[in-house]
């Protein structure tokens, strides 16, 4: 190689090697200064959902996607130079295009900040009414909770025999986030049931046992019972004794037929079953689809309906406990179904005055009298 070619191959090998090292450098640079060099945007916001489970390269793109950073490579090698590609928070994100990568990366580790609210669940009140509070406060919709509420898989996971999650729903105030899964927020509601009927089991584990052992009952049976209690008793007091009411009528020998007829469990079967019966749906239409007010008779039971064997949980036909929980009761009527008292009666009927008090009679003779005392005011 003459010297003259050697100069040029120097030449270009030298420039070649500026070249590297201008480009490495103006790299290097540029990757010092991506973390704060703010997207080119107009303050514009836009949505970015980061779900459970994401892969940082895939939360990159996403962002990407929505033209909220750009260079979605260099932003996972920044996060990887910081190692918190694995602390990003799930969630939806409302982000406005013109930030820094820095300034985004810090909003996705420090996460959203959730919306929550403080939703009130009356005792007694059945799943499609606890449901649709839950869609009132924005929790969850309630086709989407009644549809899981229903679920088999969903029902044997939770040890929930029956066709759905009704009497499991306990009572009280919760604080849920916007927008919440339905199996999240079942499951909360559920957990509770079982946190308040342990301790009350153990509790009173002498009386229940001698109840189940002598109505050959299981805990379901006895959670029945207290949703019929929920339904028809106002005072605290005298919820064992309306519980012993229907227990005597399904245990003394000389009451017969041994049928519990209590009208919130027709109610039950109009209402709420998936599949209501024919004189369930004669009761029911006329008043789904009238303008309120509604008209009279809506929220009255008439003799199609107290005949209607059709209604598993028609009680004045079908002897013996419903195929289930009727509502969803709270401690005191669950606790009244465990210890009954000692009470001899097997009838009873509401006083007037709206105070909740109950006439109670041991023969329906006696019931007959006070029900011209207090409804009829003879």
């Amino acid at each position: 190689m003459s010297k003259r070619s050697f100069r040029i191959a120097l030449i270009a090998v030298i420039g070649s090697i500026v070249v590297v090292g201008l480009v490495a450098l103006w790299l290097i640079r540029s990757a010092l200064a991506y973390p704060d060099h703010a997207h080119e945007g107009d303050g514009s916001l836009h949505t970015v959902e980061i779900r459970a489970g994401m892969s940082f390269p895939t939360i990159a793109r996403a962002l990407a996607d929505a033209d909220v950073i750009e260079r979605p490579t260099w932003f996972r090698l920044y996060a990887m130079w910081r190692g918190v590609t694995s602390d990003v928070k799930s969630g939806t994100y409302v982000l406005p295009n013109n930030l820094t990568p820095h300034d985004v990366l810090e909003t996705l580790l420090v996460g959203v900040k959730e919306k929550t609210v403080n939703v009130p669940i009356p005792e007694g009140l059945n799943m499609v009414e606890v449901f649709d509070i839950l869609e009132k406060h924005q929790v969850a919709k309630a086709a989407e909770l009644l549809k899981l509420a229903r679920d088999a898989e969903f029902l044997q996971r939770h040890g929930i025999a029956g066709e759905s999650v009704d009497g499991y729903l306990f009572p009280a105030t919760y604080n849920f986030r916007l927008g919440e899964k339905p199996v999240v927020v079942l499951e909360r509601l559920i957990n509770k049931h079982r946190q308040v009927w342990n301790a009350l089991a153990t509790k009173h584990a002498r009386s229940l046992k001698k109840l189940k052992d002598k109505l050959k009952w299981s805990d379901r049976d006895v959670l029945t019972l207290a949703s019929i209690v929920e339904k028809e008793a106002v005072r605290p007091g005298e919820r064992p004794r309306i519980a012993k009411v229907f227990i005597n009528r399904l245990t003394d020998e000389d009451f017969s037929p041994k049928r519990l007829e209590t009208d919130p469990t027709i109610r039950y079967g109009c209402n709420v079953l998936a599949t209501p019966s024919a004189a369930c749906v004669a009761w029911n239409e006329p008043c789904q689809k009238a303008v309120p007010p509604r008209p009279m008779g809506c929220d009255s039971l008439h003799r199609l309906q107290l005949d209607d064997r059709d209604n598993p949980y028609n009680t004045y036909q079908h002897e013996g406990l419903p195929p289930g929980p009727i509502s969803n009761p709270g401690e005191s009527s669950m606790e009244g179904a465990m210890e009954p008292d000692d009470s001899n009666y097997f009838y009873f009927v509401a006083k007037p005055g709206g105070g909740g008090e109950h006439a109670f009679a041991r023969s329906y003779e006696d019931h007959k009298r006070n029900v011209e005392k207090y409804v009829h005011g003879n």
